[in-house]
């Protein structure tokens, strides 16, 4: 987003954002999202790690999935989008699945 727009453009062959600004913007939100996850990478079983978990896991990565798919079925973006759909779904379903194994392991009584 903030480096590398003209490649990445031409890989998807989608036109370059106007006004840039956008993409300067949606850069800095993502390094702002990778600077969150030393919370759960630094106390993986706070309560603070996993609520960050469940926000950018199964919440955003599952509804950033949904997205991508309704805007190729309904605005007609281009297929290359859809690996997005498949990369955060994946990425959703992962993370929900650590969490709950997890979760249901610290739960159980301790013998």
């Amino acid at each position: 987003m903030i480096f590398g727009r003209p490649l990445l453009s031409s890989l998807f062959d989608v036109p370059l954002p106007q006004p840039p600004i956008h993409a300067d913007l949606n850069g800095i939100f993502l390094f702002a999202v990778a600077a969150g996850y030393l919370i759960p990478y630094r106390e993986p079983d706070s309560a603070a790690g996993r609520a960050y978990l469940w926000t950018m896991g199964p919440l955003l990565k599952g509804a950033g999935a949904a997205v991508f798919v309704l805007d190729h079925v309904l605005r007609h973006s281009p297929r290359s989008f859809l690996l997005f759909a498949v990369s955060d779904g994946a990425l959703a379903a992962i993370t929900l699945a650590a969490l709950v194994s997890s979760g249901s392991r610290s739960e159980s009584p301790r013998r």
